[in-house]
């Protein structure tokens, strides 16, 4: 029996030991989130869905506002806002932060529930459906917590699969910007934009609403972020089809967060109306040169509040 149980704690030290080594390789390829939970805390971060995972790249901000940032986007489903995300924000950041600056992306659907949606703590439903629901360490690396709980696929993908081996075609920067690579070509991008139209158009508008407890945690999270440095609102445009949906399922939306960044004395960049000016992957999601030019767009117009 002694030698059944040596036999078996050598079997478990070593099972312990080669997936201690083999999460060790977590990168930006492992998934989609992985690396927003495996650096350090950041004093200039910001916030949204995948519209902002995807559009605003803190390389280029540091450029040239001489600040690094972290994008701290995850998507529609993980990050809308609400408590969930308010807590995950207070572990994200780092707490000594006093000066920092802060980019709230939003759009109707990371303020939207379910028409039955009753506001309940514990029935918004990113508290099961997102990492950010249960995760307490947001600056381990290699972060074995988030893999234990968030890493569905065999460990041995982690190894096989990590950058040096080349990036995946949705790769997550050390600094929180998801680079997407697919195909641009028109009928690839059309294919793609109708199937986001209809998810939108008829999933999304077709079962939620604009959310006042979504709201009121976008303002809890303001009023969070104002002790501690400067806060600007950013409504990220979409492809003109996308738009035109948006738009009919939350007609006054630019003019609700217009009133809420006057509320809060904060800024509000709208760019909605200029779903001619970019490229698209989907329709929903700026291709990552256009991406480029946007955020710096997004520089400059900070550059402009502050002289």
């Amino acid at each position: 029996m002694k030698s059944f149980l040596l036999k078996i704690s050598f079997y478990g030290l070593g099972c312990i030991l080669l997936l201690g080594i083999l999460g060790a390789f977590a990168d930006g390829n492992t998934d989609d989130n992985y690396m927003h939970f495996a650096v350090d805390k950041p004093v200039n971060i910001i916030l949204g869905d995948s519209r902002g995972s995807q559009a605003l790249q803190p390389g280029i901000l540091e450029d040239k506002l001489q600040e690094k940032f972290d994008n701290f986007s995850l998507n529609v489903v993980q990050s809308p806002y609400g408590p969930v995300y308010l807590n995950a924000l207070k572990r994200k950041l780092n707490p000594d932060t006093k000066d920092g600056l802060f980019i709230i992306t939003v759009d109707p659907w990371n303020l939207s529930a379910d028409k039955n949606f009753n506001g309940r703590h514990e029935d918004f439903p990113e508290k099961e459906n997102s990492p950010l629901g249960n995760m307490y360490f947001y600056n381990m690396s290699p972060n074995y917590e988030y893999l234990i709980k968030h890493y569905s696929r065999s460990w041995f993908k982690i190894f096989t699969e990590r950058e040096q081996k080349g990036r995946s075609n949705t790769y997550l920067h050390k600094d929180g910007w998801l680079e997407v690579n697919v195909n641009m070509d028109k009928d690839s991008v059309r294919k793609r934009e109708l199937s986001k139209i209809v998810f939108y158009r008829d999933q999304m508008a077709g079962t939620q609403k604009l959310s006042t407890f979504r709201i009121k945690a976008l303002e809890d999270i303001i009023r969070f972020l104002k002790d501690k440095g400067t806060v600007y609102l950013v409504r990220i445009p979409a492809s003109e089809k996308i738009m035109a949906v948006e738009n009919s399922y939350s007609p006054g939306f630019s003019e609700k967060i217009r009133s809420i960044s006057k509320q809060y004395n904060v800024h509000f960049f709208d760019f909605s109306s200029k779903a001619k000016d970019y490229r698209y992957t989907d329709g929903n999601h700026m291709y990552k040169t256009s991406g480029k030019i946007f955020t710096g767009q997004i520089a400059d117009s900070i550059l402009s509040k502050n002289h």
